[in-house]
Parts: C-alpha cells; sequence; structure tokens
C-alpha cells in the first residue's frame, strides 16, 4: 500500500507535466491573413477603440509573397462618433478584446472588409476613369437600414422594388455633398447578420472633427485620389483598426 502511495503522487506530477508540455497545440490558430490576390490595401489606425480622428495609409504589393509599399504620406481620416468596434468582413474575430459593431451604435466597424464599388452624384460619363463599378446615385437610390427587411445593409433603388418591406433606410442623394465620392465597404455582407450594422461606406467628411454614423470619411481631394486609385483587379481591402490592436495582430494578419 505504501508503494501504491508513493507512485500515485509521481503520476500525477507527470500527467500535470505532460498536459503543460501539450497544451501549445491546444492554442487557437492565428486568424487567417488578407486575401493572397489583394495588392491593394487602405490601412486606418487610431488612438484607441473610442477616438474620432485617425490616420488611412495606402499600400500596395506585387503578390502576396511580396512586401507591402506605402504609396503616399498618411492622410488624415475620422471614424464613427464613437470610435471602432469589430465588425464583419473578411473575418468575424470572436472573443478578442474590444467592443463588437451593432447596428446604430455610431461605431465604424474594426477588422479587414473588402471594397467592392463606387457611387456618387456625378453621371457615369463622368467617372470613366473610375474603375470601380459606379452607381450614380438618382433621388430613389437608398441603403436599407431596417433590420427586419430582407434588404437589410443592401443598396436598393426603390422605383425598381416591387414591394419594398423596409421603415427605415438612408435615402443616399439626400445626404447630398458627404455622398459626392464614396466607396462601398463590404461590412456584414456576407451573410448579413439582422442588426449586425449597415451601410458602411468612405465618404467625404463634414470636417476634420466630426465623426460619423459608422463610415470612414475624409477630406474631398483626399476621396478623390482614393476613388481614381482603386483598381477592382487587384482585390483592394481596409484594414481599420486601433493602433493596440494593429500592434497586436500585424504580423499574423500579414500587415505593413
Amino acid at each position: 500500500m505504501r508503494a501504491v502511495k508513493l507512485i500515485l503522487p509521481i503520476l500525477m506530477v507527470a500527467m500535470l507535466l505532460g498536459c503543460k508540455q501539450r497544451s501549445p497545440e491546444f492554442a487557437p490558430a492565428p486568424p487567417p491573413p488578407l486575401p493572397a490576390a489583394c495588392t491593394q490595401m487602405l490601412l486606418v489606425t487610431t488612438k484607441d477603440w473610442y477616438a474620432v480622428p485617425g490616420v488611412m495609409r495606402r499600400f500596395t504589393r506585387t503578390n502576396a509573397a511580396s512586401a507591402w509599399t506605402q504609396v503616399d504620406a498618411a492622410v488624415p481620416v475620422v471614424v464613427g462618433r464613437k470610435g471602432l468596434g469589430w465588425g464583419r468582413g473578411v473575418i468575424t474575430p470572436t472573443n478578442f478584446p474590444g467592443p463588437v459593431k451593432k447596428e446604430g451604435d455610431g461605431k465604424s466597424p474594426a477588422g479587414i472588409f473588402r471594397l467592392s464599388s463606387a457611387f456618387g452624384l456625378a453621371e457615369p460619363d463622368e467617372m470613366v476613369n473610375v474603375k470601380m463599378p459606379y452607381q450614380q446615385l438618382t433621388g430613389t437610390i437608398e441603403c436599407v437600414d431596417d433590420v427586419k427587411s430582407t434588404n437589410y445593409n443592401a443598396i436598393v433603388d426603390r422605383a425598381k422594388t416591387a414591394q419594398p418591406d423596409w421603415n427605415s433606410s438612408e435615402k443616399m442623394r439626400a445626404i447630398g455633398d458627404p455622398y459626392r465620392l464614396g466607396v462601398v465597404v463590404d461590412h456584414n455582407t456576407d451573410p448579413r447578420e439582422p442588426g449586425g450594422g449597415s451601410c458602411v461606406f468612405l465618404h467625404i467628411w463634414s470636417g476634420p472633427r466630426t465623426g460619423t454614423a459608422g463610415c470612414t470619411a475624409m477630406a474631398s481631394g483626399q476621396m478623390a485620389n482614393l476613388l481614381f486609385w482603386l483598381d477592382p483587379a487587384a482585390q483592394p481591402v481596409l484594414v481599420q483598426l486601433p493602433e493596440s490592436e494593429y500592434k497586436r495582430l500585424q504580423k499574423d494578419w500579414g500587415l505593413p
């Protein structure tokens, strides 16, 4: 019996040491990197989760194996009036530190997001040098923010919709100058989660100290430079993070 009593503690210690040695294989895998075909990136960083001012840098690379090269100097931007919150894009972070974006919270989404199309007030023939698919905003173009609608978080033409099922939407042409030029950010699109946040764009700001409802905005000239630079063949993305998260995820996400 005494021998058994001596052996049992030794076995328990060995088991504990074994568990400790094996623990790395149970560690969570790092998030997936940027899409391999992506060769254009907008990197927006803010001081912290609740800051409104930020900076945007443009980067290019030849392929997934090459380093990112900055295109020009950083430019000032503003994000949501309540700062940033994790959004749903190329990745959907789970159990990450920080707030999560919800419908109507005044936060811009943090994460990695594809940039799919452009819009504005100008006629299409005035925008022939824009490479992104372009939509002119007419008086019937709306972005639906009604969480109960089947068109939630979609840009639709009310005049071409047989049975509009929404009670709340953004009449985009009525927004005026901020939407004179804009780019659609693919946040909460695949799939759309009701209440996850809607109608997220890059657009012209109302001023360098005025936060948005959840978009990222910049000066008119910078928005024009960006719009004419973006190329769908480069599969451009927006990477948007507070500085602390950028530093934490920079290596795992392959960020410049």
